[in-house]
Formats: C-alpha cells, sequence, structure tokens
C-alpha cells in the first residue's frame, strides 16, 4: 500500500498559511448580508400577470406571495363562472413566473454556493 508523499510542511499536508480561513468567513458573511438584502428587496417588491388581454390581474410579491387581484367586468359571465376561475388562475400563474424571473435575476450571483475553498482535494494524498 502506498502512503502519500510525507516531504511538505506537516508531512504532506497543504501549507496552512496558503487557507485563509478568516477571509472565508468574511466572505461568507458578505455574502449572507447580500442574500437577506435581495430577499427583503423581493419582498418589497410587487410583479403583475395578466389573463386574456388584461381582463383579469393578478398582483404577487417577488416571493410569489398573491397581493391583489382585478377583475375586468367584462370578464365576469354569471353563466360561465368556470372560465372566470380559469382566467384567475392564468393570471395568477402568469404573476408568479415574473417574480420566479425576478428571483432569479436577483438571487441569482448569490446562488453559486460557498466562496471557492480551493483544492482541498488533496488534503490525504
Amino acid at each position: 500500500m502506498a502512503f502519500p508523499d510525507a516531504t511538505g510542511p506537516a508531512g504532506g499536508m497543504p501549507d496552512p498559511g496558503s487557507f485563509d480561513l478568516q477571509g472565508m468567513l468574511g466572505q461568507a458573511m458578505q455574502m449572507q448580508q447580500q442574500m437577506m438584502e435581495a430577499q427583503q428587496e423581493l419582498e418589497n417588491t410587487v410583479v403583475t400577470g395578466t389573463a386574456s388581454g388584461g381582463l383579469v390581474t393578478a398582483r404577487v410579491t417577488g416571493t410569489g406571495d398573491l397581493v391583489g387581484l382585478d377583475i375586468k367586468p367584462e370578464a365576469v359571465d354569471p353563466e360561465d363562472t368556470e372560465l372566470l376561475a380559469d382566467l384567475v388562475v392564468a393570471a395568477v400563474r402568469d404573476a408568479r413566473a415574473a417574480a420566479d424571473r425576478l428571483a432569479s435575476e436577483k438571487m441569482g450571483p448569490l446562488g453559486g454556493g460557498m466562496p471557492d475553498l480551493g483544492n482541498l482535494g488533496n488534503l490525504f494524498g
């Protein structure tokens, strides 16, 4: 059985000076702050979605919470409430899709995960 070369610092372990834990923690804290700010911005932003040329308009926050619904009188047919329900569902889906796009724009750069830790795969050989 072959063992890793133990000629480097700490018996083959990476040089401890090359591993900046303090810098990594600072980056993680900065990323967490940016994510919290982006989340707050999403909660405070309202996007709209429509159905049937604007007969029904839904308003949702950037986090997807439904906060408003506008239905034009011409969308209401007492004989066909199923159509109105379908229009409401379509408008809400459209608004949620807009919220998802907004969230992707705001959170996308922050969703990359933790800072690069370097090549830790060589720790044990």
